[in-house]
């Protein structure tokens, strides 16, 4: 039955009142492409991977304020750069490496526990009395450098034969409760880029690197059912203030060639 007086209606919960319009999520077709203007450093840029969110807020009671946008972590990192015969660098979050966590943020590293705060999120701040909608988006893509030669070496002789990268992400929309902190996983995205570049570097510069499968990369997956998210999902450090550069020569012991930010 209706109530007749609408004055003794609980209102519905922000959590049962919330409304995903629209998700979409999806990787860039185009390959990934490869820069050989330096004498020093090949370059490369992969695709972007995108997710967008258009959204429904209902009409927010008293000072409730919230925020809605998106979380990324990832998930696993394989990162190599070969060097012949020498050995190899690779990038590495060592915590998750050793299985010590699940997942570490992939926020912007200024507001955790957000991708970012321009396109990513959206607050809105009660009282309102309309319905609010609006659109949270965001993008991510790689574009590092790679030395050529042997990155403990005085030498900048071109050494590097190739490169292969393999990172998984899950990325999250969510809504938090500035006030009280409460956390509604909305959305959950899982997505993968993996790279492999073969490098002869006895080739002039221009003509050394060559992309190899996959070429294009699988789509990301939204799920039908939501994932938590990991409690280093949420806070400090990042991917990028984590990550160490470590030399793992063919012979001998391991050399850290860029400790972490943190």
């Amino acid at each position: 039955m209706g109530c007749i007086q609408s004055i003794r209606c609980k209102p519905k919960s922000f959590r049962d009142s919330i409304v995903v319009l629209e998700v979409n999520s999806s990787i860039d077709s185009n390959p990934t492409s490869i820069d050989e203007s330096s004498g020093v450093v090949l370059r490369y840029r992969t695709p972007h991977f995108r997710a967008s969110a258009r959204v429904l807020v209902p009409p927010v009671a008293g000072k409730e304020s919230w925020t809605v946008g998106w979380i990324q972590a990832c998930n696993h990192m394989e990162f190599y750069n070969k060097y012949g015969s020498k050995g190899m660098s690779s990038w590495e979050l060592p915590d998750l490496r050793d299985g010590k966590i699940q997942a570490i943020s992939d926020s912007d590293g200024v507001n955790y526990p957000w991708y970012g705060n321009t396109t990513e999120t959206c607050t809105i701040v009660g009282p309102t009395k309309k319905d609010t909608k609006f659109t949270v988006s965001m993008n991510d893509n790689f574009y590092p450098s790679v030395t050529w030669g042997v990155p403990v070496s005085d030498s900048n002789v071109p050494m590097l034969s190739s490169i292969w990268r393999d990172q998984s992400f899950t990325t999250w929309l969510v809504a938090i409760n500035q006030v009280s902190g409460e956390i509604l996983v909305l959305q959950t995205v899982r997505w993968r880029m993996r790279l492999h570049i073969e490098v002869d570097p006895d080739k002039p510069l221009g003509q050394r690197a060559k992309l190899c499968e996959p070429i294009a990369q699988e789509q990301p997956q939204v799920l039908g059912k939501n994932e938590a998210i990991p409690p280093n999902a949420m806070v400090k450090p990042n991917a990028n203030d984590a990550q160490v550069l470590m030399w793992r020569p063919r012979t001998g012991e391991p050399v850290v060639v860029i400790p972490p930010k943190h």
